[in-house]
């Protein structure tokens, strides 16, 4: 009788990779797990029951096949893992080391609900990945018939790059505009290389390039290129830039010098510590920590990266504050752990009151307290009165989240219809617009959010656009 590959998880117990000590970590920006072993890979992935109901695939935005890759994982079949993972995922290795896993597939594995610890579901897909590259598994798209339509993406981030993909497959030519001088988004600069090392992205764009994908760089539309223009050059156009738009801090003295965006800070951090790039704010030390006191305002993912790249940077202090409790916060819980591990203090239930000294030298902060919940159902932070206190900082960055850029006005598109928060109104599954064939994605769609929902986006609406595509030359050829 032939051995049960799977349901060990009453037998073996959950294990992650090796994760580098703290002090070896703050020394540099590689990443901090260790990759599986083929073996260890197999254990953990031996541990999946195979529910009858799989939530860890209902919660994934992809829904991705996870049960049917673990258990080929688990009985050694890793190419044909590779290629059910890729079915569904554009960028599975990247997903694998970023996404909110504790949150998402993982949160809801049922031997966790069970008490068993859940399958390391985002470890076994980065192995998977990352073992069909160092194979020559993943290979650039040949489309089987090339097609004259063509399609512009503005956007290089991962909902744009996975509508390119996609399209690529179908033969559809594609050209990708970009306001940066390397693709990926925030993948590239906004995810410091302890989270995502930046060959792993750029790989991935040098296959969409052998692809037949065009980019073009350095373009920020509406100076380098009109919205108009680009609409004339093809016959759809995906929107997918982003937010970039920082959300301020508006108490006195926010405007001082030494008080900057978090998206500069990790730009400028990205450019030096994983490109080796010359950035003059950073060598002049306004966006470097190095020797600084600094304070991080925020407590979602953003803030988690600003003030572990303080750390490593040399910071002689890294305080981040945030609003609400611990358990209130937006970030990952595994992102807070490994920033107190590496010398952070959160500083919970606290904001800032006002900023003093040019550049900036201290902050006042006011201690808050949980009281009734808001309209979106979390408690709603309120002050204590008498409990405000002074803090030094040198360099204080704001990480309260993004908004929106004013595209219609940017773009002279007064008819691109947003919504009351700024986003662009899209249909739903299709991303479609107020303007004839002109479609949009992602973030600049659904307000900030999580790159797996960007790479759900642009494969929708990739489907959509050329399901349109195929009804138009169908009713032409009648």
């Amino acid at each position: 009788m032939a051995k049960q590959p799977m349901l060990k998880f009453v037998s073996v117990s959950r294990d992650m990779p090796e994760k580098r000590g703290a002090d070896a970590r703050n020394q540099d920006f590689d990443e901090i797990y260790a990759e599986f072993a083929a073996a260890k890979a197999e254990e953990q992935a031996s541990r999946c029951s195979q529910c009858g109901v799989p939530y860890c695939q209902s919660h994934c935005p992809l829904h991705n096949n996870i049960p049917d890759w673990l258990r080929l994982t688990a009985t050694g079949r890793l190419e044909e893992a590779y290629q059910v993972s890729q079915a569904t995922n554009t960028f599975p290795e990247i997903c694998g080391r970023i996404c909110p896993q504790d949150r998402l597939c993982e949160g809801n594995c049922v031997i966790e609900q069970s008490g068993h610890g859940t399958v390391t579901i985002g470890a076994v897909e980065k192995y998977i990945t990352d073992t069909a590259w160092e194979n020559g598994w993943v290979k650039p798209v040949t489309p089987t018939l090339e097609r004259k339509e063509s399609v512009g993406v503005i956007g290089a981030g991962p909902g744009g790059l996975a509508a390119a993909d996609m399209l690529r497959r179908a033969g559809v030519q594609v050209t990708v505009y970009d306001r940066y001088d390397r693709g990926g988004g925030l993948l590239t600069y906004g995810i410091p290389g302890f989270k995502l090392e930046k060959d792993v992205v750029m790989r991935r764009m040098e296959q969409l390039e052998k692809s037949g994908v065009s980019f073009v760089m350095n373009c920020n539309v509406g100076d380098d290129i009109t919205f108009a223009e680009i609409r004339e050059k093809h016959d759809r156009v995906i929107i997918a830039t982003g937010v970039y738009k920082t959300r301020e801090l508006t108490q006195d003295g926010a405007g001082a010098q030494g008080i900057v965006r978090a998206i500069d800070y990790l730009t400028a951090s990205n450019k030096v510590s994983n490109f080796g790039d010359t950035v003059a704010e950073f060598d002049s030390g306004e966006l470097n920590a190095k020797g600084k006191k600094v304070v991080v305002v925020g407590g979602g993912d953003t803030a988690m990266d600003c003030v572990r790249t303080a750390i490593r940077q040399g910071a002689e202090s890294v305080k981040c504050l945030y609003r609400r409790d611990r358990a209130n916060m937006p970030g990952s819980q595994r992102e807070v752990q490994n920033a107190e591990e590496e010398g952070v203090e959160f500083v919970w239930l606290s904001n800032p009151l006002d900023f003093a000294g040019e550049p900036v030298k201290q902050l006042t902060i006011q201690k808050m307290r949980l009281g009734a919940p808001d309209a979106s159902g979390r408690q709603s932070p309120e002050l204590i009165e008498g409990s405000d206190y002074v803090e030094e900082a040198d360099l204080v960055i704001k990480a309260l989240g993004f908004e929106p850029e004013d595209l219609p006005t940017l773009w002279d598109q007064p008819e691109l219809a947003v919504t009351r928060w700024g986003t662009i109104r899209a249909e739903f599954g299709t991303g479609k617009t107020s303007l004839d064939g002109v479609y949009a994605i992602g973030d600049i769609v659904r307000g900030a959010s999580l790159v797996v929902w960007a790479i759900r986006d642009g494969r929708d609406c990739a489907a959509a656009l050329l399901e349109d595509l195929n009804m138009k030359a169908a009713v032409a050829a009648e």
